[in-house]
């Protein structure tokens, strides 16, 4: 059992107890911190989780294995490499950094320490996500030419002024930040590092600091093109669609597979749902305690982050394209 600590406890920092809490023999929350602990009492209290007054009292405990970060995503590059330097494994949401310099940096502080870092791709451990890859490493597609996704949601409806999320410097690119982030790890997982972005990112509805309408077109570094649009005030939507020489596979929603092929034949895979972020925070366990290496790399988690960074470089900029 790995003994970890959650710093953060917003609402997802609290889903993310909740999913594993009672349910796992990999993984404990044992302790958590934030900015003002105690209002949490009635929550840690009730699921006998220790409070810790702050991230430095928790770094010093040695009973604590590993942290789970659910911060502000400006603060992680910093707390990742203060816990290395105590010896605690860390699994860090995402974005895991705002640029490629400090996600490098951060990684490689995890690396010299010989510690596991896992990041909060979740939707990586959908069966339908996994099924999609391996219908593409099956060549059932032929050659991958193009590839587009979309994660949008109203979450920004439910956003208060003055919260973190919603704001330009926590959260460039809107949706992006909260949403967008796990189709383009999909994207990279399955077509490789992106070599150059042209991206538009703007507030069109929500009277917040943050946008909420952004899409941007890619190039892949293995010659695939692709698209990815994330919306922070519409309906709910997954998609991740892969076109190849042979026909495409696509995640229709996040338990629905179709593939087609060149002669219009069409397959529908249904997937039943399955506690993802519960599954994530148990593959980063596994990791941490000598068991598989956690399934987003590290050249993947910083070829996200230089991705994420371009973006928001080439919206800031009028959607010039920018190597990455």
């Amino acid at each position: 059992m790995l003994n970890a600590a959650m710093i953060g406890l917003g609402w997802w920092g609290k889903h993310s107890i909740d999913s594993v809490h009672g349910k796992s023999d990999k993984i404990g929350i044992v302790a958590a911190s934030s900015r003002d602990t105690s209002q949490h009492a009635d929550y840690l209290n009730a699921r006998n989780i220790a409070a810790k007054a702050s991230y430095e009292d928790i770094l010093a405990d040695p009973s604590i294995d590993a942290v789970v970060l659910t911060t502000p995503h400006s603060q992680h590059h910093r707390q990742i490499l203060d816990a290395a330097a105590a010896g605690k494994h860390v699994f860090v949401e995402k974005p895991v950094t705002l640029t490629r310099a400090d996600a490098l940096e951060a990684v490689d502080a995890m690396k010299a320490a010989g510690l596991a870092l896992g990041s909060g791709f979740s939707r990586r451990f959908q069966p339908s996500f996994i099924a999609l890859v391996d219908t593409v490493k099956s060549g059932a597609v032929g050659e991958v030419l193009h590839i587009e996704g979309e994660q949008s949601g109203p979450s920004a409806y439910r956003l208060n002024k003055g919260v973190w999320r919603a704001t330009r410097a926590e959260s460039p690119g809107g949706a992006m930040a909260a949403r967008g982030v796990h189709v383009l790890d999909g994207m990279i997982h399955i077509a490789g590092p992106v070599s150059s972005i042209s991206a538009i990112s703007d507030r069109r509805v929500i009277d917040l600091e943050v946008d909420d309408t952004s899409a941007m077109m890619m190039r892949f570094a293995g010659g695939a093109s692709g698209y990815l649009g994330s919306i922070y005030v519409t309906a709910d939507i997954w998609r991740l669609q892969v076109y190849g020489s042979r026909g495409y596979a696509m995640m229709r929603g996040e338990t629905s597979l179709v593939a087609k092929d060149l002669a219009n034949v069409e397959k529908i895979t249904n997937f039943a749902p399955v506690n993802i972020v519960g599954l994530a925070l148990e593959a980063f366990a596994d990791a941490a305690t000598g068991g598989a290496p956690y399934p987003v790399t590290p050249d993947e988690v910083v070829a996200g982050v230089a991705a994420y960074e371009a973006m928001v470089k080439s919206a800031e900029q009028n959607s010039a394209w920018i190597n990455v």
